[in-house]
């Protein structure tokens, strides 16, 4: 099942599975890898969840996402986004950061990049968050002035 939600950064699309967040897709949406098979529900209770927190997210009012997730991804890539997940609220990390976290050199950053783009739950999972090493804003699959808001709005946020 899935439905939509309006935000700041355009419409997004949250599918679940089984009970579980298992997508968040910018607009415009993607026919796949990662297209629902299901019809729009928008009373599936991990939905309506999902986009309370959303919301409530967007409005500066929550700093940290409770949701049950359940992305599909390599070891790698769930180590990856295991780590992203604890940056943070309005902080900011390098891809060689990340790298050094789960004990790699920070060589390793090319691949925390791939992984990092391939994050099939932004927003919840923050890869928005993650940085160049000269703290400019690189790469995000929703697009740079996507990243730019997010990273706006939580810095604003606690102010």
């Amino acid at each position: 099942m899935w439905t939509v939600v309006d935000s700041p950064i355009d419409e997004l699309r949250i599918v679940e599975h089984e009970g579980a967040i298992t997508a968040i897709e910018f607009s415009p949406f993607p026919d796949a890898p990662l297209r629902p098979t299901d019809e729009r529900d928008d009373a599936v209770p991990v939905l309506v969840e999902a986009v309370r927190q959303l919301r409530a997210y967007f409005a500066g009012a929550l700093t940290h996402f409770d949701l049950p997730l359940a992305p599909a991804g390599t070891p790698f890539q769930q180590r990856v986004w295991a780590e992203l997940a604890r940056i943070g609220y309005a902080e900011t990390a390098s891809y060689g950061q990340v790298a050094q976290r789960l004990g790699m050199s920070g060589a390793a950053s090319r691949a925390v990049g791939l992984a990092n783009g391939r994050n099939p739950v932004p927003v919840v999972v923050p890869c928005h968050r993650v940085i160049g090493a000269n703290g400019t804003l690189t790469g995000y699959a929703g697009g740079l002035e996507r990243k730019r808001v997010l990273l706006d709005l939580e810095r604003g946020a606690l102010f």
